[in-house]
Protein backbone atom coordinates (compact mmCIF):
# COMPACT_ATOMS: atom_id res chain seq x y z
CA UNK A 1 0.00 0.00 0.00
CA UNK A 2 1.42 3.33 -1.02
CA UNK A 3 1.17 5.86 1.80
CA UNK A 4 1.17 9.67 1.56
CA UNK A 5 2.42 11.01 4.86
CA UNK A 6 0.76 13.86 6.73
CA UNK A 7 2.62 16.70 5.03
CA UNK A 8 1.53 15.63 1.57
CA UNK A 9 -2.08 15.17 2.59
CA UNK A 10 -2.12 18.47 4.45
CA UNK A 11 -0.83 20.25 1.36
CA UNK A 12 -3.52 18.63 -0.77
CA UNK A 13 -6.26 19.62 1.65
CA UNK A 14 -4.91 23.16 1.88
CA UNK A 15 -5.02 23.43 -1.89
CA UNK A 16 -8.74 22.70 -1.86
CA UNK A 17 -9.55 25.06 0.98
CA UNK A 18 -7.99 28.37 0.04
CA UNK A 19 -11.46 29.80 -0.48
CA UNK A 20 -11.89 29.64 3.28
CA UNK A 21 -9.62 32.67 3.63
CA UNK A 22 -12.14 35.00 2.00
CA UNK A 23 -13.35 38.35 3.30
CA UNK A 24 -15.40 36.90 6.16
CA UNK A 25 -12.44 35.06 7.67
CA UNK A 26 -10.89 38.30 8.90
CA UNK A 27 -13.83 38.75 11.25
CA UNK A 28 -13.98 35.14 12.45
CA UNK A 29 -12.54 35.94 15.88
CA UNK A 30 -13.31 38.38 18.66
CA UNK A 31 -10.76 41.09 19.42
CA UNK A 32 -7.64 39.47 20.80
CA UNK A 33 -5.19 41.20 23.10
CA UNK A 34 -1.60 40.08 23.59
CA UNK A 35 -0.93 36.85 25.47
CA UNK A 36 0.59 38.79 28.35
CA UNK A 37 -2.74 40.52 28.94
CA UNK A 38 -4.79 37.33 29.23
CA UNK A 39 -6.93 37.20 32.38
CA UNK A 40 -7.38 33.80 34.00
CA UNK A 41 -10.73 32.77 35.42
CA UNK A 42 -14.17 34.24 35.02
CA UNK A 43 -17.54 33.02 33.83
CA UNK A 44 -18.75 33.45 30.27
CA UNK A 45 -22.49 33.64 29.60
CA UNK A 46 -23.41 32.82 25.99
CA UNK A 47 -27.01 33.26 24.79
CA UNK A 48 -28.18 30.84 22.09
CA UNK A 49 -31.52 30.62 20.33
CA UNK A 50 -32.36 26.94 20.73
CA UNK A 51 -32.10 24.20 23.29
CA UNK A 52 -29.33 21.80 22.25
CA UNK A 53 -31.83 18.91 22.37
CA UNK A 54 -28.98 16.39 22.47
CA UNK A 55 -25.54 16.77 24.06
CA UNK A 56 -24.42 13.54 22.46
CA UNK A 57 -21.90 14.89 19.90
CA UNK A 58 -22.89 12.40 17.21
CA UNK A 59 -26.61 12.61 17.98
CA UNK A 60 -29.18 14.77 16.24
CA UNK A 61 -29.71 18.12 17.93
CA UNK A 62 -30.91 21.57 16.96
CA UNK A 63 -28.15 22.47 14.51
CA UNK A 64 -25.57 25.15 15.23
CA UNK A 65 -26.59 25.77 18.84
CA UNK A 66 -26.08 22.09 19.67
CA UNK A 67 -22.66 22.06 18.07
CA UNK A 68 -21.68 25.25 19.92
CA UNK A 69 -22.09 23.32 23.18
CA UNK A 70 -20.81 19.87 22.20
CA UNK A 71 -17.65 21.31 20.64
CA UNK A 72 -16.58 22.21 24.18
CA UNK A 73 -17.03 18.64 25.46
CA UNK A 74 -15.19 16.65 22.81
CA UNK A 75 -12.05 16.92 20.70
CA UNK A 76 -11.58 15.56 17.19
CA UNK A 77 -8.73 13.69 15.56
CA UNK A 78 -7.89 16.70 13.37
CA UNK A 79 -8.50 20.44 13.38
CA UNK A 80 -9.29 22.45 10.24
CA UNK A 81 -7.71 25.88 10.43
CA UNK A 82 -10.31 28.49 9.34
CA UNK A 83 -7.55 30.88 8.23
CA UNK A 84 -5.65 28.50 5.95
CA UNK A 85 -8.09 25.63 5.44
CA UNK A 86 -5.33 23.15 6.27
CA UNK A 87 -5.94 20.13 8.45
CA UNK A 88 -3.84 20.32 11.61
CA UNK A 89 -3.03 17.85 14.41
CA UNK A 90 -5.32 17.60 17.42
CA UNK A 91 -5.84 14.22 19.03
CA UNK A 92 -3.86 12.78 16.13
CA UNK A 93 -0.26 13.90 15.75
CA UNK A 94 -0.11 12.78 12.13
CA UNK A 95 -2.23 10.98 9.57
CA UNK A 96 -1.98 9.36 6.16
CA UNK A 97 -4.07 7.93 3.34
CA UNK A 98 -3.54 5.18 0.82
CA UNK A 99 -3.67 6.05 -2.89
CA UNK A 100 -7.34 5.31 -3.42
CA UNK A 101 -8.58 6.97 -0.21
CA UNK A 102 -9.97 3.78 1.30
CA UNK A 103 -7.64 3.48 4.31
CA UNK A 104 -6.76 6.33 6.69
CA UNK A 105 -4.14 5.93 9.42
CA UNK A 106 -3.99 8.18 12.48
CA UNK A 107 -1.17 8.34 15.03
CA UNK A 108 -2.57 9.47 18.37
CA UNK A 109 -1.14 11.61 21.15
CA UNK A 110 -0.14 9.55 24.18
CA UNK A 111 -0.90 12.22 26.79
CA UNK A 112 -4.66 12.72 26.36
CA UNK A 113 -7.23 11.70 28.94
CA UNK A 114 -11.01 11.76 29.07
CA UNK A 115 -12.84 13.72 31.73
CA UNK A 116 -13.25 10.54 33.82
CA UNK A 117 -9.47 10.13 33.92
CA UNK A 118 -9.22 7.24 31.46
CA UNK A 119 -6.51 7.55 28.78
CA UNK A 120 -7.31 8.04 25.10
CA UNK A 121 -6.32 4.99 23.03
CA UNK A 122 -6.94 3.70 19.54
CA UNK A 123 -9.68 1.50 21.02
CA UNK A 124 -11.65 4.67 21.86
CA UNK A 125 -11.44 5.90 18.26
CA UNK A 126 -12.55 2.50 17.00
CA UNK A 127 -15.32 2.36 19.58
CA UNK A 128 -16.57 5.87 18.73
CA UNK A 129 -16.70 5.21 14.99
CA UNK A 130 -18.29 1.77 15.37
CA UNK A 131 -20.83 3.33 17.74
CA UNK A 132 -21.82 5.94 15.14
CA UNK A 133 -22.23 3.32 12.43
CA UNK A 134 -24.30 1.10 14.73
CA UNK A 135 -26.58 4.06 15.52
CA UNK A 136 -27.34 4.50 11.83
CA UNK A 137 -29.96 7.16 11.11
CA UNK A 138 -30.06 8.13 14.79
CA UNK A 139 -26.65 9.75 14.30
CA UNK A 140 -26.05 13.00 12.41
CA UNK A 141 -22.56 11.67 11.59
CA UNK A 142 -23.62 8.58 9.68
CA UNK A 143 -23.20 10.31 6.30
CA UNK A 144 -19.43 10.47 6.91
CA UNK A 145 -19.29 6.67 6.98
CA UNK A 146 -20.79 5.68 3.63
CA UNK A 147 -18.91 2.54 2.57
CA UNK A 148 -17.47 2.02 6.05
CA UNK A 149 -15.81 -1.36 6.54
CA UNK A 150 -14.06 -1.24 9.90
CA UNK A 151 -11.73 0.62 12.22
CA UNK A 152 -8.67 -1.27 13.38
CA UNK A 153 -6.75 -0.46 16.56
CA UNK A 154 -3.26 -1.38 15.36
CA UNK A 155 -1.79 -0.57 18.77
CA UNK A 156 -2.67 1.82 21.59
CA UNK A 157 -1.58 4.88 19.60
CA UNK A 158 -2.31 3.85 15.99
CA UNK A 159 -5.69 3.44 14.38
CA UNK A 160 -6.74 2.64 10.80
CA UNK A 161 -10.15 3.49 9.34
CA UNK A 162 -11.10 1.28 6.38
CA UNK A 163 -13.76 1.89 3.74
CA UNK A 164 -15.03 -0.48 1.10
CA UNK A 165 -15.18 2.42 -1.37
CA UNK A 166 -13.08 5.61 -1.60
CA UNK A 167 -13.97 8.37 0.86
CA UNK A 168 -11.65 11.30 0.12
CA UNK A 169 -13.70 13.59 2.37
CA UNK A 170 -13.06 11.56 5.52
CA UNK A 171 -10.07 13.59 6.80
CA UNK A 172 -12.19 16.75 6.90
CA UNK A 173 -15.00 14.76 8.53
CA UNK A 174 -12.50 13.68 11.19
CA UNK A 175 -12.19 17.36 12.16
CA UNK A 176 -15.93 17.76 12.79
CA UNK A 177 -17.73 17.89 16.13
CA UNK A 178 -19.93 14.96 15.19
CA UNK A 179 -16.87 12.71 14.97
CA UNK A 180 -15.56 13.89 18.35
CA UNK A 181 -14.12 10.98 20.31
CA UNK A 182 -16.02 9.78 23.39
CA UNK A 183 -14.95 7.49 26.21
CA UNK A 184 -15.87 3.91 26.95
CA UNK A 185 -18.46 4.79 29.59
CA UNK A 186 -20.32 6.92 27.05
CA UNK A 187 -20.35 4.13 24.51
CA UNK A 188 -21.66 1.73 27.16
CA UNK A 189 -24.76 3.91 27.54
CA UNK A 190 -27.46 3.25 24.91
CA UNK A 191 -27.24 5.84 22.14
CA UNK A 192 -30.80 7.05 22.67
CA UNK A 193 -30.13 7.72 26.37
CA UNK A 194 -27.26 10.20 25.98
CA UNK A 195 -29.21 13.34 25.05
CA UNK A 196 -29.02 15.01 28.46
CA UNK A 197 -25.24 14.77 28.41
CA UNK A 198 -24.89 12.97 31.73
CA UNK A 199 -23.21 10.04 29.99
CA UNK A 200 -21.03 12.12 27.67
CA UNK A 201 -17.38 11.67 28.61
CA UNK A 202 -15.07 13.48 26.22
CA UNK A 203 -11.52 14.80 26.18
CA UNK A 204 -12.62 18.42 25.61
CA UNK A 205 -11.59 21.51 27.60
CA UNK A 206 -14.88 21.65 29.51
CA UNK A 207 -17.14 19.17 31.26
CA UNK A 208 -20.88 19.21 31.84
CA UNK A 209 -21.97 20.61 35.19
CA UNK A 210 -25.68 21.15 34.58
CA UNK A 211 -28.20 20.80 31.77
CA UNK A 212 -31.71 22.17 32.21
CA UNK A 213 -33.78 21.65 29.10
CA UNK A 214 -34.88 24.88 27.39
CA UNK A 215 -33.08 26.91 30.09
CA UNK A 216 -29.33 26.51 30.16
CA UNK A 217 -26.26 24.29 29.90
CA UNK A 218 -23.42 24.99 32.33
CA UNK A 219 -19.88 23.78 31.58
CA UNK A 220 -16.88 23.71 33.90
CA UNK A 221 -13.20 24.05 33.03
CA UNK A 222 -10.91 21.01 32.98
CA UNK A 223 -7.79 22.00 34.90
CA UNK A 224 -5.73 19.16 33.38
CA UNK A 225 -6.55 19.94 29.73
CA UNK A 226 -3.33 20.35 27.73
CA UNK A 227 -3.85 19.49 24.05
CA UNK A 228 -5.76 22.29 22.33
CA UNK A 229 -5.11 22.68 18.58
CA UNK A 230 -2.13 24.91 17.82
CA UNK A 231 -4.01 27.48 15.64
CA UNK A 232 -6.16 28.46 18.64
CA UNK A 233 -3.09 29.59 20.54
CA UNK A 234 -3.66 27.77 23.84
CA UNK A 235 -2.57 24.18 24.37
CA UNK A 236 -3.13 24.40 28.13
CA UNK A 237 -6.20 24.55 30.33
CA UNK A 238 -9.02 26.96 29.40
CA UNK A 239 -8.74 30.49 30.76
CA UNK A 240 -12.42 30.58 31.71
CA UNK A 241 -13.77 28.85 34.83
CA UNK A 242 -17.24 28.22 33.43
CA UNK A 243 -19.28 28.71 30.28
CA UNK A 244 -23.07 28.94 30.51
CA UNK A 245 -25.15 28.60 27.37
CA UNK A 246 -28.51 30.23 28.09
CA UNK A 247 -31.48 29.49 25.82
CA UNK A 248 -32.97 32.81 24.66
CA UNK A 249 -35.25 32.08 21.68
CA UNK A 250 -36.05 35.66 20.68
CA UNK A 251 -33.25 37.32 18.70
CA UNK A 252 -34.29 40.77 19.88
CA UNK A 253 -34.13 39.64 23.49
CA UNK A 254 -30.63 38.24 22.91
CA UNK A 255 -29.54 41.58 21.48
CA UNK A 256 -31.08 43.42 24.41
CA UNK A 257 -29.38 41.06 26.86
CA UNK A 258 -26.02 41.85 25.32
CA UNK A 259 -26.70 45.60 25.30
CA UNK A 260 -27.67 45.53 28.97
CA UNK A 261 -24.61 43.42 29.91
CA UNK A 262 -26.70 40.47 31.08
CA UNK A 263 -24.71 38.16 28.79
CA UNK A 264 -21.21 38.17 27.32
CA UNK A 265 -21.85 36.68 23.87
CA UNK A 266 -24.91 36.09 21.74
CA UNK A 267 -25.33 33.74 18.83
CA UNK A 268 -27.61 33.99 15.84
CA UNK A 269 -27.37 37.77 15.50
CA UNK A 270 -30.06 38.80 13.02
CA UNK A 271 -29.21 41.12 10.12
CA UNK A 272 -31.63 43.74 11.46
CA UNK A 273 -29.59 43.97 14.68
CA UNK A 274 -26.13 44.27 13.12
CA UNK A 275 -26.12 48.06 12.87
CA UNK A 276 -27.52 48.45 16.39
CA UNK A 277 -24.71 46.36 17.85
CA UNK A 278 -22.01 48.04 15.80
CA UNK A 279 -23.27 51.49 16.82
CA UNK A 280 -23.28 50.38 20.45
CA UNK A 281 -19.64 49.34 20.33
CA UNK A 282 -20.27 45.58 20.56
CA UNK A 283 -17.74 43.69 18.40
CA UNK A 284 -19.15 41.23 15.90
CA UNK A 285 -17.60 37.89 15.01
CA UNK A 286 -18.81 36.80 11.58
CA UNK A 287 -17.87 34.35 8.87
CA UNK A 288 -19.48 33.13 5.68
CA UNK A 289 -20.63 29.53 6.08
CA UNK A 290 -19.22 26.92 3.74
CA UNK A 291 -21.46 24.09 2.59
CA UNK A 292 -24.86 23.81 0.92
CA UNK A 293 -26.45 27.21 0.30
CA UNK A 294 -29.84 28.40 1.44
CA UNK A 295 -32.33 27.95 -1.33
CA UNK A 296 -35.37 26.09 -2.59
CA UNK A 297 -34.90 22.31 -2.63
CA UNK A 298 -37.31 19.87 -4.28
CA UNK A 299 -38.81 16.62 -3.06
CA UNK A 300 -38.73 14.99 -6.47
CA UNK A 301 -40.89 12.11 -5.35
CA UNK A 302 -43.79 14.58 -5.62
CA UNK A 303 -45.21 14.59 -9.16
CA UNK A 304 -45.44 18.35 -9.76
CA UNK A 305 -41.82 19.15 -8.92
CA UNK A 306 -40.56 15.92 -10.47
CA UNK A 307 -41.10 17.87 -13.70
CA UNK A 308 -37.84 19.65 -14.56
CA UNK A 309 -39.77 22.33 -16.46
CA UNK A 310 -41.67 23.31 -13.32
CA UNK A 311 -38.41 23.45 -11.37
CA UNK A 312 -36.87 25.70 -14.02
CA UNK A 313 -39.92 27.96 -13.95
CA UNK A 314 -39.58 28.29 -10.18
CA UNK A 315 -35.91 29.20 -10.62
CA UNK A 316 -36.79 31.89 -13.17
CA UNK A 317 -39.49 33.33 -10.91
CA UNK A 318 -37.22 33.87 -7.88
CA UNK A 319 -35.28 37.12 -7.58
CA UNK A 320 -32.48 36.07 -5.21
CA UNK A 321 -30.93 39.52 -5.05
CA UNK A 322 -34.22 41.07 -3.95
CA UNK A 323 -34.55 38.41 -1.26
CA UNK A 324 -31.04 39.09 0.06
CA UNK A 325 -31.49 42.87 0.00
CA UNK A 326 -34.89 42.69 1.72
CA UNK A 327 -34.34 40.02 4.37
CA UNK A 328 -30.61 40.24 5.01
CA UNK A 329 -27.70 42.63 4.46
CA UNK A 330 -24.34 42.85 2.71
CA UNK A 331 -22.72 40.39 5.14
CA UNK A 332 -24.70 37.72 3.27
CA UNK A 333 -23.78 36.84 -0.31
CA UNK A 334 -26.30 36.08 -3.04
CA UNK A 335 -25.83 32.40 -3.81
CA UNK A 336 -24.68 31.39 -7.27
CA UNK A 337 -24.34 27.63 -6.78
CA UNK A 338 -25.44 24.75 -4.61
CA UNK A 339 -22.14 25.29 -2.73
CA UNK A 340 -21.22 28.47 -0.90
CA UNK A 341 -18.19 30.37 -2.13
CA UNK A 342 -16.20 29.58 1.03
CA UNK A 343 -16.48 25.84 0.35
CA UNK A 344 -13.56 23.89 -1.13
CA UNK A 345 -14.49 23.02 -4.70
CA UNK A 346 -16.97 25.88 -5.19
CA UNK A 347 -17.82 26.60 -8.85
CA UNK A 348 -19.96 29.56 -9.92
CA UNK A 349 -23.19 28.47 -11.66
CA UNK A 350 -24.82 31.88 -11.97
CA UNK A 351 -25.17 31.35 -15.74
CA UNK A 352 -27.97 28.88 -15.04
CA UNK A 353 -29.98 31.27 -12.89
CA UNK A 354 -31.62 34.48 -14.01
CA UNK A 355 -34.66 36.30 -12.71
CA UNK A 356 -36.97 36.07 -15.72
CA UNK A 357 -40.64 35.80 -14.71
CA UNK A 358 -41.80 36.08 -18.34
CA UNK A 359 -39.83 32.95 -19.20
CA UNK A 360 -41.19 31.26 -16.09
CA UNK A 361 -44.72 31.86 -17.34
CA UNK A 362 -43.82 30.59 -20.81
CA UNK A 363 -42.44 27.37 -19.32
CA UNK A 364 -45.58 26.81 -17.25
CA UNK A 365 -47.77 27.48 -20.29
CA UNK A 366 -45.81 24.91 -22.29
CA UNK A 367 -46.31 22.37 -19.49
CA UNK A 368 -50.05 22.83 -19.60
CA UNK A 369 -50.40 24.86 -16.41
CA UNK A 370 -52.91 27.60 -17.20
CA UNK A 371 -54.06 30.46 -14.93
CA UNK A 372 -57.20 29.75 -12.94
CA UNK A 373 -59.88 32.24 -11.91
CA UNK A 374 -57.78 33.48 -8.98
CA UNK A 375 -54.53 33.55 -10.95
CA UNK A 376 -53.15 30.29 -9.56
CA UNK A 377 -52.46 27.86 -12.38
CA UNK A 378 -54.27 24.59 -12.91
CA UNK A 379 -53.82 21.51 -15.05
CA UNK A 380 -56.33 18.70 -15.50
CA UNK A 381 -58.24 19.96 -12.48
CA UNK A 382 -55.15 20.07 -10.24
CA UNK A 383 -54.08 23.31 -8.62
CA UNK A 384 -50.41 24.34 -8.84
CA UNK A 385 -50.11 24.49 -5.08
CA UNK A 386 -46.94 23.44 -3.28
CA UNK A 387 -46.08 22.94 0.40
CA UNK A 388 -42.74 24.40 1.47
CA UNK A 389 -41.14 23.16 4.71
CA UNK A 390 -38.85 25.48 6.64
CA UNK A 391 -37.26 25.99 10.06
CA UNK A 392 -38.24 28.90 12.27
CA UNK A 393 -34.85 29.18 14.04
CA UNK A 394 -33.44 31.97 11.84
CA UNK A 395 -35.44 35.21 11.78
CA UNK A 396 -34.84 36.19 8.13
CA UNK A 397 -36.23 32.83 6.95
CA UNK A 398 -39.80 34.03 7.26
CA UNK A 399 -39.14 37.32 5.47
CA UNK A 400 -37.23 35.51 2.72
CA UNK A 401 -39.97 32.95 2.21
CA UNK A 402 -42.85 35.40 2.28
CA UNK A 403 -41.09 37.32 -0.50
CA UNK A 404 -40.44 34.13 -2.48
CA UNK A 405 -44.09 33.22 -1.93
CA UNK A 406 -45.08 36.54 -3.54
CA UNK A 407 -42.63 36.11 -6.41
CA UNK A 408 -43.97 32.65 -7.24
CA UNK A 409 -47.59 33.77 -6.90
CA UNK A 410 -46.88 36.42 -9.54
CA UNK A 411 -46.34 33.64 -12.11
CA UNK A 412 -49.28 31.53 -10.88
CA UNK A 413 -47.66 29.21 -8.32
CA UNK A 414 -49.21 28.95 -4.88
CA UNK A 415 -46.82 28.18 -2.02
CA UNK A 416 -48.02 27.15 1.43
CA UNK A 417 -45.37 27.81 4.08
CA UNK A 418 -45.11 25.03 6.67
CA UNK A 419 -42.78 26.33 9.38
CA UNK A 420 -41.64 24.55 12.49
CA UNK A 421 -38.84 23.85 14.93
CA UNK A 422 -35.81 21.78 13.95
CA UNK A 423 -37.34 18.49 15.22
CA UNK A 424 -40.61 19.28 13.45
CA UNK A 425 -38.77 20.05 10.21
CA UNK A 426 -36.74 16.83 10.41
CA UNK A 427 -39.89 14.81 11.08
CA UNK A 428 -41.58 16.39 8.06
CA UNK A 429 -38.58 15.63 5.87
CA UNK A 430 -38.56 12.02 7.00
CA UNK A 431 -42.26 11.70 6.24
CA UNK A 432 -41.79 13.09 2.72
CA UNK A 433 -44.95 15.17 3.13
CA UNK A 434 -43.61 18.31 1.41
CA UNK A 435 -42.96 19.56 -2.11
CA UNK A 436 -40.29 22.17 -1.45
CA UNK A 437 -37.94 22.84 1.43
CA UNK A 438 -35.91 25.83 2.54
CA UNK A 439 -32.68 24.63 4.06
CA UNK A 440 -28.91 24.72 4.10
CA UNK A 441 -26.10 22.63 5.57
CA UNK A 442 -22.80 24.05 6.78
CA UNK A 443 -19.73 21.94 6.22
CA UNK A 444 -16.19 22.81 5.17
CA UNK A 445 -15.99 20.21 2.42
CA UNK A 446 -17.67 19.87 -0.97
CA UNK A 447 -18.77 16.37 0.00
CA UNK A 448 -21.74 18.13 1.59
CA UNK A 449 -23.31 17.74 -1.86
CA UNK A 450 -23.27 13.96 -1.46
CA UNK A 451 -24.79 14.29 2.00
CA UNK A 452 -27.57 16.46 0.60
CA UNK A 453 -28.34 14.96 -2.81
CA UNK A 454 -27.13 11.36 -2.95
CA UNK A 455 -29.75 8.64 -3.03
CA UNK A 456 -27.28 6.57 -1.01
CA UNK A 457 -27.32 9.13 1.84
CA UNK A 458 -30.45 10.40 3.62
CA UNK A 459 -32.28 10.53 0.26
CA UNK A 460 -34.83 13.01 1.58
CA UNK A 461 -35.01 14.76 -1.81
CA UNK A 462 -35.68 11.51 -3.69
CA UNK A 463 -33.74 12.41 -6.83
CA UNK A 464 -33.63 10.14 -9.84
CA UNK A 465 -30.49 11.39 -11.56
CA UNK A 466 -27.91 8.65 -12.23
CA UNK A 467 -25.47 11.16 -13.77
CA UNK A 468 -25.45 13.30 -10.63
CA UNK A 469 -25.23 10.24 -8.40
CA UNK A 470 -22.19 9.07 -10.36
CA UNK A 471 -20.48 12.44 -9.92
CA UNK A 472 -21.26 12.54 -6.19
CA UNK A 473 -19.69 9.14 -5.71
CA UNK A 474 -16.75 9.94 -8.00
CA UNK A 475 -15.71 13.07 -6.10
CA UNK A 476 -15.51 11.01 -2.93
CA UNK A 477 -13.06 8.68 -4.69
CA UNK A 478 -10.60 11.28 -6.00
CA UNK A 479 -7.72 11.80 -3.59
CA UNK A 480 -6.05 14.44 -5.77
CA UNK A 481 -7.32 17.89 -4.73
CA UNK A 482 -7.46 19.47 -8.18
CA UNK A 483 -9.11 16.41 -9.69
CA UNK A 484 -11.70 16.32 -6.96
CA UNK A 485 -12.50 20.00 -7.44
CA UNK A 486 -13.13 19.34 -11.14
CA UNK A 487 -15.63 16.60 -10.33
CA UNK A 488 -17.32 18.81 -7.74
CA UNK A 489 -17.64 21.53 -10.39
CA UNK A 490 -19.37 19.05 -12.70
CA UNK A 491 -21.71 18.02 -9.90
CA UNK A 492 -22.64 21.64 -9.20
CA UNK A 493 -23.25 22.20 -12.92
CA UNK A 494 -25.53 19.15 -13.02
CA UNK A 495 -27.51 20.34 -9.98
CA UNK A 496 -27.86 23.77 -11.59
CA UNK A 497 -28.84 22.70 -15.11
CA UNK A 498 -31.35 20.14 -13.82
CA UNK A 499 -32.64 22.65 -11.25
CA UNK A 500 -32.43 20.22 -8.37
CA UNK A 501 -32.00 23.32 -6.21
CA UNK A 502 -32.51 27.05 -6.65
CA UNK A 503 -29.72 28.85 -4.75
CA UNK A 504 -30.84 32.05 -3.02
CA UNK A 505 -28.30 33.19 -0.44
CA UNK A 506 -25.28 32.03 1.48
CA UNK A 507 -25.44 31.93 5.25
CA UNK A 508 -23.20 34.05 7.44
CA UNK A 509 -22.78 33.20 11.10
CA UNK A 510 -22.73 36.28 13.30
CA UNK A 511 -21.93 36.48 17.00
CA UNK A 512 -22.15 39.61 19.13
CA UNK A 513 -19.73 40.08 22.03
CA UNK A 514 -18.98 42.39 24.90
CA UNK A 515 -15.80 44.46 24.35
CA UNK A 516 -14.34 42.56 27.32
CA UNK A 517 -14.55 39.20 25.54
CA UNK A 518 -11.55 37.91 23.62
CA UNK A 519 -10.61 34.77 21.73
CA UNK A 520 -14.10 33.69 20.69
CA UNK A 521 -13.70 32.24 17.21
CA UNK A 522 -15.69 30.60 14.42
CA UNK A 523 -14.18 27.46 12.97
CA UNK A 524 -13.74 26.38 9.38
CA UNK A 525 -17.40 25.31 9.35
CA UNK A 526 -18.35 28.81 10.65
CA UNK A 527 -19.64 27.34 13.88
CA UNK A 528 -18.34 28.21 17.34
CA UNK A 529 -14.85 26.88 17.82
CA UNK A 530 -13.36 25.44 20.99
CA UNK A 531 -13.39 28.08 23.73
CA UNK A 532 -10.07 26.88 25.15
CA UNK A 533 -8.44 30.23 24.26
CA UNK A 534 -11.37 32.51 25.18
CA UNK A 535 -11.06 34.92 28.09
CA UNK A 536 -12.60 38.03 29.65
CA UNK A 537 -10.82 41.20 30.61
CA UNK A 538 -11.91 43.35 33.52
CA UNK A 539 -12.77 46.35 31.34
Amino acid sequence: MSIHRRTALAAAVAATTLALTGCAAAASTSDAASDSAVTEGGDLVFAIGNDPISLNPSGTGSGNDTLYVTRQLVDSLLYQDPETGALEPWLATEWSSNDDATVFTFELRDDVSFSDGSPLTAADVKGTFDDIVAAGAESQAISSFIGYAETVAVDDDTVEVHFGAPNAAFPSSAASVALGIVGESTRATPFAERADGAAVVGSGPFTLDEYTKDVQTVLERRDDYAWGPTPLGNDGAPHLDTVTFQVVPEAGVRTGSLSSAQVDVIGGVQPIDVQTLEDGGFPLVHRGNPGATFGVYFNEARPIVADRTVREAIANAIDAEEVRDTALNDLFAVATSSLAETTPGFADQSGSFAFDPDHAEELLDESGWVPGSDGIRERDGERLSLDLAWITNFGPNQTSLELIQQQLKAVGIEVNLVGGTVPEFLKLQESGDFDLSWQNLSRADGDVLRTTYSTAATNRLHLDDPELESLLQEQAAVADAAGRDAVLADAQARIATEFHQVPVHELTSILGTQPTVHGVTLGADSRLDSLVAAWKSAE
